[in-house]
């Protein structure tokens, strides 16, 4: 019986420091500006395209 109710006190205690732990929070709040940042840039890149290719086109166009 001893074993038993080491073994759910081990478990329990277990559980508690896990969630208590909040290190894990900073990476993930970091991941999600990151992938806010990484969305921002693709629409810029999206919608400001077809005019970049366009100027560079321009420019190659008047060195030749």
């Amino acid at each position: 019986m001893t074993k038993l109710t080491s073994l759910t006190s081990t478990a329990a205690q277990t559980v508690a420091r896990f969630a208590a732990d909040e290190s894990g929070a900073t990476a993930i709040e970091y991941a999600m500006i990151a992938s806010g940042v990484g969305a921002a840039v693709a629409a810029t890149v999206y919608s400001l395209g077809s005019q970049v290719k366009t100027l560079f086109t321009t420019l190659a166009n008047m060195m030749t």
